[in-house]
């Protein structure tokens, strides 16, 4: 068990440290407004005009991506569900729109996958590292699908530090606190001494309510982020968040 000190915040008697994967320990925000770019083009080819919409509804306006919209935080299946729902619009029926949205999907991956996971963002690799170190148990738990997930802590290396490598396939997704849960009982871990590290409010409520020992918010651009809010505290970089001590276990002893 370690205590953390975050901020100003202290954190006493964490086993473990469950980190989101996109947006906090991977810089992917160039991968995702690429990838959402490919999939409405791909479909606007199909529906023409269709293109844009979709692209406000993956919350990509130019070159920017919104941290708080749907392909940043939104499983594939809601990416999917929602695509097709746009499609629909246009007349199609409901089969037929998912069809559609899902063959463009996997065809704009076939296009994309030759490109190398995204950078880990600096520090990054210290912080896991340091925590692996000192005895935490340290998880990712991503609403990207567990293969990418996988994809990512192999190509960086990772799995010295990483005793948990989970995604979203099928069932719930963020901010669905069995998620968590689940993560926790991989680990061999309570949730009341497990720590949730995250950029998206989705990381933060499924934490809250599966009764974490705290929730660590993640913003790169914003001290003051407000889809944040919920958080515990929010950091900025990674030197933000330290080891303070080491907790030993106990050790009785009997009479000689």
């Amino acid at each position: 068990m370690v205590t953390l000190q975050v901020q100003t915040v202290t954190f006493s008697n964490i086993e473990a440290v469950i980190f989101d994967k996109d947006g906090t320990l991977e810089d992917s925000t160039d991968f995702l407004r690429n990838l959402a770019q490919k999939r409405s083009r791909l479909i606007d080819a199909q529906i023409p005009g269709i293109g844009e919409p979709l692209l406000m509804a993956f919350g990509v306006q130019g070159d920017s991506l919104d941290p708080t919209g749907l392909m940043a935080v939104g499983s594939r299946r809601e990416n999917e569900i929602a695509a097709a729902a746009y499609i629909a619009e246009t007349g199609r029926g409901w089969l037929e729109s998912l069809t559609i949205a899902r063959r463009a999907f996997e065809d704009a991956d076939y296009y994309l996958k030759s490109t190398p996971p995204s950078p880990l963002f600096v520090g990054g690799l210290d912080i896991l590292k340091s925590l692996s170190d000192a005895g935490v148990k340290v998880g990712i738990l991503s609403a990207a699908p567990t293969a990418q997930v996988q994809r990512f802590v192999t190509h960086h290396q990772l799995e010295p530090y990483i005793q948990l490598q989970m995604g979203v396939d099928d069932g719930p997704t963020k901010p669905d606190p069995i998620l968590f849960l689940n993560a926790c009982q991989a680990l061999g871990v309570h949730p009341s001494v497990t720590l949730m590290v995250g950029d998206a409010q989705g990381d933060i409520d499924m934490a809250i309510g599966a009764g974490a020992a705290g929730c660590v918010g993640v913003c790169w651009n914003q001290s003051h982020p407000k889809h944040l809010n919920r958080a515990t505290v929010v950091i900025s970089h990674w030197d933000q968040l330290k080891i303070k001590s080491l907790t030993l276990p106990r050790v009785s002893f009997g009479d000689s």
